[in-house]
């Protein structure tokens, strides 16, 4: 049990990423800080369930090396970025296609390999004939014979250095530049750029689905070019371990008694927080940092944005597609599945050894049985049967990503009034990197506002990676 009238320079209510950032930039400036949260563990929505030697993330947002905030925030100095292949594989009319920009396009000769690799993207042959095994149904039926098809969904070899080129301009533009563009929703966006749109529909829209988790692009186009221009400048890459490693390696990194977990905020004010069972912790500031819905309940008038309801389904298999360890996006959207992945072969850890793990994003509200629909897809997607395919879990999150529609403001104000503060990917982009730099600009606020020694940079330097390994 804490102490009543438990007292803090700074009061953080919410342990997941923001929060935890935000306590580690405040404890650096000299600034103690207690952080409060309701469940019984730290990380929020980025956590991962633990199924016989499985690490299954229950939302799994992609995340990039080219995040600035991943090598900015104190206290991630020893999270693996496990990457991706480069680029991302694209199944259009039953054959696969890969395509995607080079990391390291944000130099001269980076930005040139990643023209050249777009306009001579290889366009693999057909995909393997489905294995066969298990029971007649519906899932089990065989797969046809893919399609040969001409040309690939980038369109002609001129349309992908066109796309090659859009994309490196992104890689060496400025981000607050972007964030200057005139907006219009992404979908909107993508038709008025002169884009060929066999390549919009092909690549651009998949691509921007997944790392958006928006289906229709209703998000602001200057969001969807930040989401390029990590794409562009970086590789995807999910952390070693499992999602929950972020908020886990940023706990252990506080000084001793920082987090409080299984405390349940009931109100905040500029100099206390009131909670359900802990008495009342005296404060000079309160920062709550919980998802948006939560923070709208404790500071009465914050708008609660829409939301992207998105389900992630795993399964495993001792015979994995031969796919490697590419994101494979589904160009022809002929089913559920966004995206899939065999998440082993991009970070072991994930799976004991002998077994394969696949995790499969759907976006939206899923079909009912989706694991039926999402293994009928699949065997689309990999052109083998999935019949024998064990399914570990099926996460959905209706609340799963914070909207971005147009207009969207990407520097929502974290500072309400001297002594009250709030971060989260709804103050700025949803995704990581928002959640982080909005912790980064509410710390600087905070210790202005103390006046606390010690300072704060906010400003937004060359994107430089997380310590990083290949691929297995």
């Amino acid at each position: 049990m804490l102490e009543p009238a438990y007292q803090a320079d700074v009061v953080v209510v919410g342990a997941g990423i923001a929060g935890l950032s935000a306590a580690h930039r405040l404890a650096s400036a000299g600034v103690t800080t207690a952080v409060l949260e309701a469940a019984p563990y730290v990380g929020g929505r980025m956590s991962t369930e633990k199924v016989d030697g499985f690490r299954l993330d229950r939302i799994g947002q992609l995340l990039s090396t080219a995040y600035p905030e991943l090598a900015l925030t104190p206290g991630l100095d020893a999270l693996v970025l496990r990457p991706f292949a480069p680029g991302v594989l694209l199944h259009s009319d039953g054959r696969h296609h890969r395509a995607g920009a080079q990391a390291g396009a944000g130099s001269a000769r980076g930005a040139l390999h990643a023209v050249r690799a777009l306009a001579s993207a290889p366009r693999p042959g057909a995909l393997p004939r489905p294995r066969s095994g298990g029971s007649p149904s519906a899932q089990a039926r065989p797969v046809p014979p893919p399609r040969v098809r001409s040309g690939a969904p980038l369109g002609s070899a001129v349309d992908q250095a066109r796309l090659g080129a859009a994309l490196t301009r992104l890689a060496v533009t400025p981000a607050e530049r972007l964030m200057r563009r005139p907006e219009s929703p992404a979908a909107q966006a993508l038709a008025a750029r002169g884009l060929p749109a066999r390549t919009i529909d092909g690549f651009l829209r998949p691509l921007l689905a997944a790392l958006l988790c928006d289906p229709d692009l209703t998000t602001s186009s200057r969001c969807a070019d930040l989401a390029l221009r990590a794409f562009a400048a970086g590789r995807l890459s999910v952390p070693e371990g499992g999602a929950e490693v972020l908020p886990e390696l940023l706990a252990r990194a506080l000084p001793p008694g920082t987090v409080h977990t299984g405390v349940r905020v009931t109100s905040v004010s500029t100099t206390s927080v009131t909670t359900a069972e802990h008495g009342e912790f005296r404060c000079r500031a309160v920062l709550v940092a919980t998802d948006a819905r939560t923070a709208a309940g404790l500071l009465p008038g914050l708008r609660v944005p829409g939301f992207h309801p998105v389900t992630v389904v795993h399964h495993t298999t001792d015979d994995p597609p031969g796919t490697g360890a590419a994101l494979l996006l589904d160009a022809d959207r002929g089913g559920p599945v966004a995206h899939t992945a065999v998440v082993s072969r991009v970070d072991p850890s994930r799976a004991p050894a002998g077994r394969a793990l696949i995790s499969s994003t759907v976006l939206g509200t899923p079909p009912p049985g989706v694991d039926t629909a999402v293994r009928m897809h699949l065997s689309r997607l990999y052109g083998t049967s999935t019949a024998r395919w064990e399914t570990l879990a099926v996460h959905h999150t209706a609340e799963a990503v914070p909207a971005m529609r147009a207009p969207h403001d990407l520097r929502r104000a974290v500072r309400l009034l001297a002594g009250l503060y709030v971060c989260g990917d709804h103050r700025d982009t949803s995704t990581v990197q928002g959640a982080l730099h909005s912790a980064h600009r509410a710390a600087s606020a905070i210790v202005s506002d103390l006046g606390a020694a010690g300072s704060l940079d906010l400003a937004d330097p060359r994107p430089t990676a997380r310590r990083e390994q290949a691929a297995a």
